[in-house]
């Protein structure tokens, strides 16, 4: 379907996978997939390159999550990467997580995505070692330039700032980034959080087939006495 398509080159290698730690294994990326919805033309996607076109690709950045609205994610796969120029628009949302070189993510990159068009970019610093000047940091596209948006510091000491572009909070508690609902506690469940829900489903549901078979065995013993006595059986 997509022969021919240029395509970028593949992401370097990296020795801090934060993408993978901090994203993927907890079910970050995931949970904002389904939130999302809208597979078909809704991008969601992690250390995919991201450059004016496929044919120039210097300057081009892998942003540890991106996300677009309203394009196709199959040509972004095909094509290993977002070409701008191809896609006709920039996409919504970036987000990177502090690595070894902080600088870059937080100097040359915050330029690059102000030029590149997006719309939202946010930081999130899990290191414990202050590699960006906040834990928790986004900033939205206001004529061509980036302005921060404000974050709140919760009553249990974490952090709370609003994203328009995905109708979510990023929420930094205990060290973790977590997506919230606005104006309340609800957070998008982590894989384990998803699990111990089904586990605990699972498990009211067998107390409860349990407490089924036992009101039934009851009844069937009422139902045997009466029926050896002769008499009907009073429910």
């Amino acid at each position: 379907m997509f022969q021919g398509l240029e395509i970028f080159d593949d992401m370097p290698p990296r020795e801090d996978q934060q993408n993978f730690l901090h994203l993927n294994l907890p079910g970050h990326a995931g949970a904002l997939r389904m939130f999302l919805g809208k597979r078909d033309t809704t991008l969601v996607i992690g250390n995919g390159a991201i450059a004016w076109n496929v044919s120039t690709q210097t300057g081009k950045l892998f942003p540890d999550l991106m996300v677009a609205f309203d394009v196709d994610p199959a040509i972004v796969m095909a094509r290993n990467g977002y070409g701008i120029d191809y896609m006709g628009k920039p996409p919504d949302f970036i987000l990177e997580i502090a690595a070894r070189t902080p600088w870059h993510d937080y100097a040359y990159s915050r330029q690059r995505y102000a030029e590149f068009g997006v719309a939202e970019y946010w930081r999130c610093d899990f290191t414990g070692e202050n590699r960006f000047p906040e834990l928790l940091a986004g900033d939205e596209l206001a004529g061509g330039k980036y302005l921060p948006i404000p974050i709140a510091v919760t009553p249990n000491g974490g952090l709370r700032g609003h994203s328009k572009e995905l109708g979510l909070d990023l929420c930094w508690e205990n060290g973790e980034m977590r997506w919230g609902i606005p104006g309340t506690p609800t957070r998008l469940l982590t894989h384990a959080e998803q699990n111990a829900e089904r586990l605990a489903a699972e498990a009211r549901a067998s107390a409860q087939a349990d407490r089924d078979a036992a009101k039934a065995a009851r009844i069937a013993a009422r139902e045997a006495r009466a029926a050896a006595a002769g008499r009907p059986l009073d429910r």
